[in-house]
């Protein structure tokens, strides 16, 4: 997503009354964010760098691929091309850019932000496909990492298109993928609700979540539909995999003056109810929609000498876009990373967090 859609003036006061008083007397450096999570560390090394001619900015997606790799997706720069960057990385945290792959339409031409809005990754098995989200429309590409040559997509069915074609609202469809394990399940989850669906009175999004089926670099089909309601005034922006029975998500909002909301759930998939056949989610029962519970809100999180360039309830805080899970840490809790999206702004920072969290 380009730019960050603003709370409700009575929902900030309800969402920053606990955080600013739990950011009073940070620890120095690392520290906790939450019983289940644990800060490492931040760096701001890709901050307004550029990589083989190309700015590294606008990083909206992050797929880790090995125990110090990770390809990043940038959404829509300007109007250089369409692009994804390999990255090496650690848990201390250090990130450094190590190769870049232009994406390219079936005639070989790049794509660029009239096109292609990049918003969600999944590096597939064998890190030799990815599939790319684009929020324009919506679409789910997947390209050749070799050349970045488009080779196919997935189906996106006529409903989640943005308006008038669908009933999706623009700037607001396919912000995040993730695929399970052995890439049997692909998961695409709505920034926005559709328009039938909405937010209730509180403010919370009634979003929607498609569950592809199919195999790696073959075809998928849409299996099921699951609702997902959003913290009041925040959207969904990343998804992750953990289990058949879990996944991670994250929700973002802005308000400017006040600064940005980043808050990261658990959701289980235990009792998942298949939404398909459901023509709006406003009267839906509570029960359809999928169950989560917070691991940590970054505000949280200690500051860890971390500057901003705009208002933040904490200046760690910027306009984070990107989450991904990688292995498991001494002490048994999994490595998770968070990425700001700069949106090429002198006001915003391209940074990459590291953190331990307990996934139970």
């Amino acid at each position: 997503m380009r730019w960050q859609k603003p709370l409700a003036a009575a929902v900030v006061l309800t969402a920053l009354a606990t955080p600013l008083t739990a950011v009073a007397h940070p620890p120095v450096g690392g520290g906790a964010c939450s019983p289940d999570a644990r800060f490492l560390g931040f760096s701001d090394a890709l901050n307004k760098t550029t990589y083989d001619g190309q700015l590294v900015a606008g990083l909206s997606a992050l797929n880790v691929t090995g125990p110090h790799s990770a390809v990043a997706l940038v959404d829509n720069v300007l109007t250089s091309p369409a692009r994804v960057f390999n990255l090496k990385v650690s848990s201390k945290p250090t990130v450094s850019v190590d190769g870049m792959t232009i994406l390219k339409r079936p005639d070989g031409t790049p794509f660029n932000a009239q096109d292609f809005d990049g918003e969600g990754l999944v590096v597939e098995r064998g890190d030799r496909t990815i599939l790319a989200t684009s929020e324009r429309e919506p679409s789910i590409r997947r390209f050749r990492l070799s050349d970045g040559l488009q080779i196919g997509s997935l189906p996106v069915p006529s409903r989640f298109q943005v308006a008038p074609a669908g009933e999706a609202v623009s700037n607001g469809t396919f912000e995040s993928l993730t695929a399970s394990r052995d890439g049997r399940s692909v998961f695409a989850g709505m920034e926005e609700p559709l328009a039938p669906d909405g937010r209730d009175a509180d403010g919370r999004g009634r979003n929607r979540i498609l569950r592809y089926a199919g195999w790696p670099g073959h075809d998928y089909r849409v299996a099921s539909q699951y609702a997902y309601k959003t913290d009041p005034g925040l959207s969904l922006v990343e998804l992750a995999w953990v289990s058949p029975t879990e996944l991670v998500s994250m929700e973002r909002t802005f308000v400017p003056g006040v600064g940005n909301t980043i808050r990261v759930f658990t959701v289980s998939l235990r009792h998942a109810t298949d939404v398909t056949s459901h023509a709006s989610l406003a009267d839906a029962s509570d029960k359809v929609f999928l169950q989560k519970e917070l691991l940590f809100d970054l505000v949280n999180c200690p500051p860890s000498g971390a500057t901003a360039l705009q208002p933040q309830p904490n200046p760690l805080l910027d306009n984070v876009e990107a989450l991904a899970l990688g292995g498991y840490l001494p002490g048994g809790r999994r490595q998770l990373y968070l990425m700001s999206d700069d949106n090429n702004g002198k006001t915003q920072i391209t940074r990459f967090y590291s953190l331990a969290v307990d996934l139970h």
